[in-house]
């Protein structure tokens, strides 16, 4: 087990009692659990899991009565709805695609608070990571999504035209009327690396109107945290890096060796991406399903990058963002984020490489 010291005001010492793992059992239903109230009087302890976004969001939370625990959660996975309904590319009429689809038009698209605020945060983080990071990647996501059902490799004009609708500063935003205009043409927006953290901000958000302070809200494995349990100085993590030598993350297996990391965290966010199970080969080469918006061609090497970051959104952009550059270029990049943590492993050509700022 590696060991901690402190070394910002959000990164405590971790302590093994109690911990909270991030490899969590989650189940696809909503339910709700909760525990009595202890002898010193402390809130309840309830859980609440949905399936959104393609994932079990697991709400855990601390509150006053059960009435008003259900109420938050209700409001908080309504809210989660309508994001999905805003976000989804997956989803033909939603606003995301329905913006995507004036691409090219010259058309400033007035669009709703939330779309228009990912979008902003995007690009700020795609300038910020020199574009290793980038909403535009759309189109190569969707090349590559094809490819693997029919396993069948990209040919270069392919990638070259779905490349020339890659780019953040092809998205033009105004702030004055709320708009955005892409002016590439056959633009997609693609916010799977970004969405379920700015989400779990969202709905940590609707909790904290509802006066519920302590709580963490777990999107697939990607955690978001607010203030910690009662009694308690943080929530207790548990970061796995993975079985690097076969490529899958060894999920739902207790973690007691050297591969896991015990962190105490609290207003913070983690998120982990890697290329595992999905890939495609060809001529004796493995491409990930991550791509490279640079290239429009999907990793050649495995990686799996965890972030600590001050939030849920940031940490899910940097997992992504890291993951695409690799630990070389990763490590000028983070410099423009004080404060977070990193931990990415890359195998290439055999040899494996890790980086871990923590």
């Amino acid at each position: 087990m590696v060991s901690f010291t402190r070394t910002t005001g959000w990164w405590k010492n971790a302590k093994r009692a109690g911990r909270f793992c991030l490899l969590l059992n989650i189940s696809i239903l909503f339910a709700l659990f909760y525990c009595s109230t202890s002898a010193s009087g402390q809130s309840k302890r309830y859980e609440f899991t949905k399936g959104v976004m393609g994932s079990p969001f697991r709400l855990v939370y601390y509150a006053d009565d059960d009435s008003l625990a259900a109420e938050a959660a209700r409001y908080a996975f309504a809210r989660l709805d309508t994001l999905n309904e805003i976000m989804s590319d997956y989803r033909d009429g939603s606003e995301i695609n329905r913006l995507s689809a004036t691409s090219g038009s010259g058309a400033w698209i007035r669009v709703s608070d939330a779309l228009f605020d990912i979008l902003a945060l995007s690009k700020r983080i795609s300038r910020r990571t020199n574009g290793a990071f980038d909403v535009t990647v759309g189109p190569a996501v969707q090349l590559w999504r094809r490819a693997m059902r029919r396993n069948t490799f990209p040919t270069d004009k392919e990638i070259a035209g779905a490349q020339r609708a890659v780019g953040y500063r092809f998205v033009k935003l105004c702030r004055r009327n709320q708009s955005v205009r892409l002016t590439r043409p056959n633009m997609r927006l693609d916010l799977g690396g970004i969405g379920k953290g700015y989400a779990a901000e969202v709905a940590l958000k609707v909790l904290r109107e509802f006066g519920i302070k302590s709580s963490m809200l777990d999107a697939g494995g990607d955690l978001t945290l607010g203030d910690p349990p009662p009694g308690k100085s943080g929530w207790d993590v548990e970061i796995n890096s993975g079985d690097l030598r076969s490529g899958i993350p060894r999920s739902g297996v207790p973690i007691t060796d050297s591969l896991a990391t015990i962190v105490s965290l609290t207003k913070a966010g983690i998120a982990t991406s890697g290329a595992t199970y999905r890939y495609l080969e060809h001529e004796g080469v493995r491409y990930s399903h991550i791509v490279n918006p640079k290239t429009g061609v999907g990793l050649r090497f495995h990686v799996r990058t965890t972030v600590v970051a001050l939030n849920g959104t940031l940490a899910d952009a940097l997992a992504t963002a890291l993951s695409v550059a690799g630990i070389k270029k990763g490590k000028k990049i983070i410099r423009r984020f004080p404060g977070v943590k990193v931990w990415l492993i890359e195998t290439k050509a055999g040899e494996k490489l890790e980086w871990k700022n923590f």
